[in-house]
């Protein structure tokens, strides 16, 4: 099982999500993650798509993708050739002890505290999927109030492909 970032120039009007998912969901392959977006040009968005499967089932995944008359372009985000980021929004239960450790743990992520309460702290991260899962993981002794992620989106470095 292979995971695959797919970037996808489509155009901007309406139905263009519904039939993107829609192709994902009659062909019974999963979406990992989707986020959407409008780019530079008012004309066009962004999706960016991860999706997991054998080799076959990716090649396919691409294939339909290009027959849907929305589609303008795909490129597929590789590692090291592509630059892939995702949000998190953690709330955390904190007693004034635990606010003062949770904050030392955003601190060594480079993640902002964006809310205090008397009783809970709200982090923002912004990184790769690794620098996500490792934040989240160190918060194993905390309780999560709420959690919410904003799937990755990415761009291909330099003049890309």
């Amino acid at each position: 099982m292979r995971k695959m970032i797919l970037s996808l120039l489509v155009d901007n009007t309406s139905g263009v999500l519904s039939r993107v998912s829609g192709m994902f969901s009659r062909r019974g392959y999963n979406i990992d993650s989707l986020t959407v977006g409008v780019t530079e040009n008012p004309k066009y968005s962004r999706m960016t798509v991860a999706v997991s499967g054998d080799d076959r089932i990716l090649s396919q995944i691409k294939k339909q993708l290009l027959k849907l008359e929305d589609v303008i372009a795909i490129k597929e985000l590789k590692d090291g050739a592509s630059v892939c980021r995702e949000l998190l929004l953690v709330k955390l239960k904190a007693t004034i002890d635990e606010r003062q450790q949770i904050i030392s743990i955003a601190n060594v992520f480079r993640a902002n505290v964006v809310d205090v309460s008397t009783d809970s702290v709200m982090i923002e991260i912004t990184g790769n999927v690794n620098k996500i899962e490792a934040f989240i993981s160190l918060l194993d002794g905390f309780e999560i109030e709420e959690m919410v992620r904003t799937g990755l989106t990415g761009l291909t470095r330099g003049a890309g492909e």
